[in-house]
């Protein structure tokens, strides 16, 4: 229960911080498009990336550093292609909320999106392979329980985050929300671009 509980703890503390494949969860929540499949492609994701961490990965991905500085370019490309897009959609017509609307997007759009938002984040194989693996190489033979909770921390925050916005729907029926939704995704995303290239 120990290995468990700081499992879950640590995961939820790195998890919580905002960033892309956050924020795109959230959107997909207040449009109340293709929640289910996005979520599931997040946790789905987490559990291969801390698998892989609780198996010993991080030092395989530490001994090839050109991989990494791979997708740290390949990342930074998709964040300024997003980052302009969310920029765009800023100044573009307005929006309002309308959840039963599929509006422009597909299913497979948001489900690459995701997959590319997740994956093509250098941070998160530091966090999830590198960083978890190595502290559940501390708990020996408990570190699939610490792998576990860790998982389970995920679980919960993209369940919560991509169903709860739901919350906020009632907000985000004003045009001028959505400006200011995509202007913070837009600043967010060219951030993120800036400092990848940047580390």
């Amino acid at each position: 229960m120990t290995a468990f509980l700081a499992g879950f703890l640590l995961s939820a503390s790195l998890i919580l911080a905002i960033g892309a494949q956050n924020a795109f969860v959230l959107r997909q929540g207040l449009k109340g498009w293709y929640v289910g499949p996005v979520v599931a492609v997040c946790i789905t994701s987490e559990a291969v990336l801390i698998g892989a961490g609780v198996a010993g990965f991080g030092a395989l991905s530490e001994a090839y550093p050109a991989a990494e500085r791979l997708i740290r370019w390949a990342g930074a490309a998709f964040l300024v292609v997003y980052g302009l897009r969310s920029l765009l959609s800023a100044f573009g017509p307005d929006q309002v909320l309308a959840a039963a609307e599929e509006g422009g997007e597909t299913l497979r759009a948001a489900v690459l999106t995701s997959i590319a938002l997740t994956w093509l984040n250098p941070h998160v194989y530091l966090d999830t392979v590198v960083f978890l693996g190595s502290v559940a190489a501390q708990y020996g033979a408990m570190n699939w329980v610490f792998g576990a909770g860790a998982l389970s921390a995920s679980a919960v925050f993209f369940l919560a985050l991509g169903y709860g916005a739901r919350a906020l729907q009632p907000l985000f029926r004003s045009p001028l929300a959505w400006r200011i939704l995509d202007l913070a995704m837009a600043a967010l995303m060219l951030a993120l671009a800036y400092f990848l290239l940047a580390a």
